[in-house]
């Protein structure tokens, strides 16, 4: 039975490099309404002594940066929480909250501060806990604290630098971010330490008026390494048995809170490395060390023994952070992608008549991209789970479940997987936002419902991307007289090719929101579209606009080099309009590898079966974009023999290819190793060698050159709108001003249709 699972493990994972073949994935990932009314979904479960209204949880997102410095939670923290409850989901649970300060030295920052939230310490931190329970039970939803023992391994190791302390980990582990530096195993008085902190926090949050505790146990976070015998190499002790921590930590909260008061657990089914990396796991710092991870049955005798200690209800997924894509599941992976993981769990429980000390069935929570109403119906109805958890899809509309129930699905705002504003905002030094939601994290700053103009204005926008859609949306929404001009037939501006690939279908959920959007403004509040319609600036000033919104766009950046007008040259966004541009070619080279290139790159040898390369001048391909994202493509792109060649210059296009450069050197990454994140550029790295040395000459042959290399803003129309004064007040956002991700476009045009 155990090879049966781990084979059952591979299968999955390696259907996770090109599931967008398979027309059922596809049409599982669309906003369609085909399965309502949700009456699964809608309806009521017991945990413990508990009644949740629905089947839907919204998921931890991490509350980086949204509590006071000393870790009270504030009115930012506070008011996005009630936009949840407000919303309709049934369950929430919140972001991370360490109960290991002052033990794991990555927790808490010099002076006793916190990015994270805490319940600890001090009494003066339970009213804002206490604000948020009480405004989320005002509209009858729930709501769970997740509570982690710690960071350990996965904390950052600035604390050896800022505290001259090192990370901590179950055994002598590799940090994650810097393997260089190690993390000591905490010893058995830290550990007893960090267990008693668990249960007066459990004690303390259910003061605070929350429903129940929510243990943080996945993804190789601290309670992890200490599960899991991949990270736990401990040879004697009590903890030496990798289950004694886990189960410590569930009996202490239980004595603490009684018996009815619920406990869930999160847990990934495996770490998956195994599974994803295969035989090259033997070659691989530090990952050769994490080989003996815990297998599939092990994870279910854990689970089963977690129930007799205590534990209510799971929520389970894969993976951990050296394959970062698996536990945060970006675009380019699939609609319920670990519902397979549920429905194994669910139906082990069940077999085993596996029940809680209250005698109810153990529910099982699905997670990983369930985002779609009809697909989260269907794996109820099939029973592939018990409830729905829904993260980063509460981001992107909090009213998700609201809508969905009122049948309302074309209005659901559907998220697009970028984890831009979510996930890398906060490592970036920010606190959670979204990428189709400027609301989102900033519930204090934006109320609810818009406030109309006092006085109305004449306005033009030029370009119907999300810059230019959300800025044209919200300014009619005040009251404004706006028209929206857009060249093609259809609004949304480069996402339109940028959904062509198979891994972005998210991308066009999308585009159809925001043509639908802006329909029904047009119905409501007048907005004026003009499709198929290019303008002047001359034009729009015979017009009498009051005021000129350029949202115009960028243009491919084009490298003055020797070849590039070639005919087997062209632009990756031409290429995405018209496929049929590389139906004769069997060997591509696409030069820029950003995320562009590699998504075209992926597209060009999953779906359109190319011999690829991509050359990129940086040591990092898609430098700066989310580690999920990132390693999804990186990896499945080394899996498919894509070549990747890093710190590679183009030098002339050649009619059999292209010419370029390499440096020769021993320090250049290996652009395949996506079990290490790239850090922030405002992070030191003292282990970092310098890449020199001289330049090896490359002849690279391709019957298909596609041109990477970014955009420049399209600022020229602005500039000549401004030079003939066309209005009284003109203005420059998205990419014409400059080039930019969705999340700086739709908070831009968002801000400026609020305050124009």
């Amino acid at each position: 039975m155990s090879h049966h699972y781990e084979e059952l493990l591979k299968q999955l994972v390696e259907k996770f490099a090109d599931w967008f073949k398979d027309e059922t994935y596809l049409n599982a990932g669309r906003m369609t309404r085909d399965l309502y009314p949700y009456t699964h979904l809608f309806s009521p479960i017991r945990i413990n002594k508990i009644t949740v209204k629905n089947r839907l949880v919204m998921g931890p997102m991490g509350n980086i940066s949204m509590a006071e410095e000393m870790g009270r939670p504030s009115q930012k923290m506070i008011k996005y929480f009630a936009d949840r409850a407000k919303g309709g989901v049934g369950l929430i649970t919140t972001g991370l909250v360490p109960v290991s300060h002052y033990v794991d030295p990555s927790v808490t920052e010099p002076g006793d501060r916190s990015y994270f939230p805490r319940i600890d310490k001090s009494r003066t931190v339970f009213a804002g806990w206490r604000d948020i329970t009480e405004a989320v039970h005002s509209y009858g939803s729930r709501i769970f604290i997740q509570l982690t023992p710690g960071l350990g391994r996965v904390g950052s190791p600035e604390c050896l630098i800022k505290k001259f302390k090192l990370p901590i980990s179950a055994s002598w582990n590799p940090n994650f971010y810097l393997p260089q530096v190690p993390c000591r195993p905490l010893g058995w008085l830290g550990l007893r330490k960090i267990i008693k902190n668990a249960g007066q926090a459990a004690a303390d949050a259910k003061a605070c008026l929350f429903d129940g505790v929510y243990l943080h146990g996945h993804e190789g976070y601290f309670l992890e390494q200490m599960t899991n015998p991949a990270f736990n190499r401990r040879r004697i002790g009590r903890y030496a048995n990798w289950q004694a921590f886990g189960l410590d930590l569930v009996r202490e909260i239980r004595n603490r809170v009684g018996p009815d008061f619920p406990i869930m657990y999160r847990i990934d089914l495996s770490l998956a490395l195994n599974a994803t990396y295969g035989a090259a796991i033997d070659k691989i710092y530090p990952l050769k060390k994490f080989k003996r991870e815990r297998t599939v049955a092990q994870t279910l005798e854990y689970m089963a023994n977690l129930v007799k200690a205590g534990v209510d209800i799971f929520d389970v997924d894969l993976g951990c952070y050296d394959n970062w894509w698996l536990p945060h599941p970006p675009i380019s992976m699939p609609p319920g992608c670990f519902l397979a993981v549920a429905k194994l769990v669910r139906d082990y429980f069940r077999e085993n008549n596996i029940r809680a000390n209250t005698g109810l069935e153990v529910p099982v929570v699905a997670v990983g991209k369930l985002g779609y109403p009809d697909l989260a119906e269907k794996a109820l109805r099939e029973g592939f789970c018990d409830m729905v958890m829904l993260a980063r899809p509460l981001l992107a509309d909090p009213d998700w479940p609201n809508k969905a129930y009122a049948g309302k699905v074309d209005e659901i705002i559907p998220c697009i997987g970028d984890q831009e504003a979510c996930i890398n905002e906060f490592i970036e030094g920010g606190h959670p936002q979204c990428s189709v939601n400027p609301r989102t994290g900033n519930e204090d700053l934006y109320p609810p419902e818009i406030i109309p103009a006092e006085r109305k204005k004449n306005i033009a926008v030029v370009g119907g991307g999300p810059a230019g859609v959300m800025c044209a949306v919200t300014a009619a929404r005040r009251g404004h007289r706006v028209t929206l001009f857009e060249a093609r037939d259809r609004l949304g501006g480069m996402l339109i090719p940028g959904g062509v690939p198979g891994i972005k279908s998210d991308l066009r959920n999308y585009v159809d929101y925001l043509n639908n959007l802006a329909a029904k403004t047009a119905s409501a509040n007048g907005l004026n579209l003009n499709f198929n319609q290019k303008v002047d600036p001359s034009c729009l000033k015979d017009q009498g606009f009051d005021a000129v919104v350029t949202a115009v766009g960028g243009t491919p950046v084009c490298p003055d080099l020797p070849g590039v007008k070639h005919p087997h040259v062209v632009q990756a966004i031409d290429l995405l309009w018209n496929p049929a541009m590389a139906e004769k070619a069997r060997k591509v080279v696409v030069v820029g590898g950003g995320a562009v290139g590699c998504e075209v790159a992926y597209f060009l040898a999953y779906e359109l079966e190319k011999e690829v390369t991509v050359i990129e001048m940086l040591p990092y391909f898609m430098k700066g974009v989310c580690t999920a994202n990132r390693g999804h493509l990186i990896h499945y792109l080394g899996r498919k023999g894509v070549k990747l060649l890093n710190c590679t210059t183009l030098r002339e296009i050649v009619p059999d290819g292209l010419l370029a450069t390499r440096i020769k050197s021993p320090n250049i990454p290996d652009p395949y190793a996506v079990w290490r994140p790239i850090l922030p550029e405002n992070i030191h790295n003292p282990f970092e060698k310098k890449i020199a040395g001289p330049e090896e000459k490359l002849h690279l042959e391709a019957d298909l050159v596609v041109l990477a290399m970014g955009l420049k803003p399209n600022a020229d129309f602005y500039y000549s709108c401004q030079e003939q004064r066309v209005a009284p007040e003109i203005y420059n956002i998205g990419d014409s001003f400059c080039p930019a991700r969705v999340f700086e476009a739709v908070k831009s045009g968002f801000n400026l249709g609020l305050n124009i």
